[in-house]
């Protein structure tokens, strides 16, 4: 065991599986998707969480046409009536900025076909040491696991020198909404860890990604004279070739703690429309993707790879070179972000993992767009540590086990004295 101070001792001690395990299966069983009322309903039950641990709760509706208006908004890609921010914050010896900020989104995607799922996904079940449900996994074990820790150091008795914060945000899977808003509002924090589920590992670097929408125009003709037509489906065709092709020269070079990701910066069409008579050759297509933006490559030389590269296969096509694809960029807009190089959170997060009983963290990167870079382009050093292993998150095998839940608030509650002080 580790050189624990009494106060850390006391802390690890105070970590209460039971209230884990019973507050990530009320979180679960809320349907949380974006957009839905259920996102708010997950918000409100997080806000009154916090107050029961003693916080002062600052809890406020989002501020829609400002969101969907802002130059620097990341965008949505699903239709809202309401939003709201929770921040909850504990007292300390000294005012001011938290030392410390955990943030945790509790929006959830949506849980598609629900016959491919053993049980609902929204019922949530303990099987194998694991709870099950649609955002046990991304991320509310997370969540969760930040509560924890708060609730272990007040069963500890420990007084805190300086203010430690959780940020409970919504909109984090279709762009940002609510870490942005949070932000807006003015809070901040010295550090912040984001408990996304990181495998065991210290995530200090997230890439990009921006979703697009293509356009191929053809041209119609009867399907018994398809010569007579240019079929916007065999046009596609060549060009998503053309955009493989460029997405392959993407990931040359990519950064070490991508570690052996086949597709650290992927481009992946998720939705294609064509046509609308199964005997007519279809004169147009629509297909919408997600492009991944390289570590420290700015959002508009991203785009400006893309469009030129487009432009570059329909000028290389005697169709298209008359009849060029169109491009627009819709829904949310992921930067990349990272933790400067040499910080010491990373260490000190390693520390408190080891010294919670779970090992040395390896540091990776990950290949998915995250809040990280939102709070680290306001300034405040972030990297990812949480439990659960983000493979089987958006899946109907989504779960996350009880005993790394555990770990992470007993990791995190070391983390908060050690960040925050003991008064």
């Amino acid at each position: 065991m580790a050189d624990l101070t009494d106060a850390e001792a006391r802390a690890l001690s105070a970590v209460d599986e039971r209230w884990v395990v019973a507050r990530l299966r009320a979180l679960v069983a809320v349907p949380s998707v974006g957009g839905t009322a259920a996102e708010a309903e997950a918000q409100h039950l997080v806000a009154g969480w916090l107050e029961e641990l003693g916080c002062a709760v600052d809890r406020w509706p989002i501020d829609l046409a400002a969101a969907a208006s802002a130059p620097d908004a990341p965008g949505q890609e699903v239709d809202r009536t309401e939003a709201w921010g929770v921040v909850g914050t504990v007292a300390a010896a000294e005012d001011g900025v938290p030392a410390l900020v955990f943030s945790g989104h509790t929006d959830v995607v949506p849980p598609g076909d629900r016959e491919l799922w053993p049980a609902d996904p929204f019922v949530p079940r303990l099987a194998g040491g694991a709870l099950h449900g649609r955002g046990a996994c991304d991320m509310k074990a997370g969540v969760v696991a930040s509560l924890a820790a708060l609730a272990a150091v007040r069963a500890a008795g420990v007084r805190l020198t300086r203010p430690v914060a959780v940020h409970a945000v919504v909109g984090e899977e279709d762009g940002g909404l609510g870490a942005w808003a949070t932000l807006q509002r003015g809070h901040r924090g010295d550090l912040c860890v984001i408990p996304e589920p990181t495998a065991g590992a210290v995530v200090t670097a997230c890439a990009g990604a921006l979703t697009f929408r293509l356009e191929v125009t053809g041209r119609a003709a009867h399907a018994a004279h398809r010569d007579q037509g240019v079929s916007a489906v065999e046009l596609f065709a060549e060009v998503h070739a053309g955009l493989r092709e460029f997405e392959a020269e993407r990931q040359r070079d990519a950064d070490r703690r991508f570690g052996d990701a086949r597709f650290p910066y992927g481009l992946s069409i998720g939705r294609v429309r064509a046509g609308d008579w199964a005997s007519s050759v279809p004169d147009r297509l629509v297909a919408e993707g997600r492009y991944g933006v390289r570590l420290g490559e700015p959002v508009e030389e991203a785009r400006a790879a893309f469009e030129h590269r487009l432009a570059a296969i329909c000028a290389a096509h005697p169709w298209l070179a008359q009849h060029p694809v169109r491009v627009g960029w819709t829904g949310g807009a992921f930067a990349s972000g990272s933790l400067p190089s040499g910080h010491p959170l990373l260490p000190a997060v390693r520390r408190a993992v080891a010294d919670a009983g779970g090992g040395t963290p390896p540091e990776r990167a990950l290949s998915a767009g995250s809040d990280l870079r939102l709070y680290a382009a306001a300034g405040v050093p972030t990297l990812h540590h949480g439990p659960g292993d983000l493979q089987l998150a958006h899946g109907p095998q989504e779960r996350v086990p009880v005993a790394e839940v555990v770990t992470a608030a007993r990791a995190f509650a070391l983390l908060t004295l050690r960040s925050c002080g003991v008064a």
